[in-house]
């Protein structure tokens, strides 16, 4: 027999978490990925609108991947997945609240799909407030997989979508990029361009053989050149630069030089020693470096060279 002392619940309709003030279950679904928290929008009407009220949003391809399975079909899928979300989300946002503090975007170089995630993302950014806004950019083929054509061919997709999307590109803080051959004055277009970026990574990246990278920008604080091909890179000025991460280099000479650096407070050097690197003498490579508190270093010999890349063993394709 029931116990009628027992008060009787209230059966609104909705549960618990849904009666949550609006500003925890945004906390809560913050802590998700985009995928599970797109979901979320189809618990009830309440939970409708709040994917498209986070201040974070990281929209990441690898969230849509099976990455055990990671072939050409999975790619487009993936890609195709990132621009429908994009596209819902931003297009959904009330611009009169919640502006967006975080956006991380990542994705394929593929076809029209990048230039795609830029328009939308350029669009999100003249109507609202983006305070740091990055790209990762993948290439198909990993960078054991690529050769010279490779590299060109992922290079003019680049610029082809640079070129299309600078509305976007000009609002960047971080961008990540890889496997890229660019031209002559291309890198320098793209700083020109991206006048807000305090972060860039090139991994893999070169403009042809024996080239020199010279960087020049206003607001870069953290620079990573990594196993990239130029015989030489000099940072002519970068004034507010912090952090350099310099990785693999192939030159005959001191691959880098410091101009107009007054910050530089972290220096990381890694390289593989082979026969005819030009030995590096610390005290003359580093002397107008006087601000540097911290100097990473890590160095191996030929002996050691090898590495260890998982891939499906017949077209490169990313797994």
């Amino acid at each position: 027999m029931a116990n009628d002392s027992c008060p009787k619940q209230e059966d609104n309709g909705d549960d618990r978490l849904s009666n949550l003030p609006e500003h925890i279950l945004l906390t809560i679904i913050d802590r998700l990925d985009i995928r599970e928290a797109a979901r979320t929008s189809v618990l009830s009407g309440g939970w409708r609108h709040l994917p498209a009220m986070l201040s974070r949003l990281v929209i990441n391809v690898w969230d849509f991947l099976d990455a055990f399975n990671c072939n050409n079909d999975e790619i487009v899928r993936g890609n195709e997945a990132v621009v429908k979300v994009t596209k819902s989300i931003l297009a959904r946002r009330d611009l009169s609240r919640n502006a967006i503090q975080f956006l991380c975007m990542t994705f394929f170089l593929r076809e029209d799909d990048p230039i795609s995630i830029g328009h939308a993302v350029a669009h999100a950014m003249a109507t609202q407030k983006v305070e740091i806004a990055e790209f990762i950019i993948f290439t198909e083929r990993d960078d054991t997989h690529c050769d010279d054509d490779d590299l060109v061919n992922y290079g003019r997709q680049f610029m082809l979508f640079f070129g299309a999307c600078s509305n976007a590109f000009g609002g960047l803080t971080r961008l990540n990029l890889e496997n890229l051959r660019f031209g002559e004055s291309d890198i320098p277009n793209i700083l020109n361009i991206c006048k807000r970026l305090n972060h860039l990574r090139l991994f893999n990246c070169d403009s042809g053989n024996s080239t020199m990278l010279q960087v020049e920008h206003t607001q870069l604080i953290e620079l990573a050149i990594v196993d990239c091909s130029f015989e030489r890179v000099e940072l002519s000025s970068l004034p507010k630069l912090t952090r350099i991460i310099f990785e693999g280099w192939i030159s005959f000479q001191d691959p880098l030089s410091f101009g107009y650096v007054p910050l530089l407070d972290v220096v990381s050097l890694t390289n593989v020693g082979l026969s005819w690197h030009k030995m590096v003498r610390l005290s003359k490579f580093l002397r107008d470096t006087i601000s540097v508190r911290q100097l990473q270093l890590g160095f191996k010999s030929e002996k050691d060279l090898g590495s260890t890349r998982m891939s499906d063993g017949k077209d490169g394709i990313r797994v």
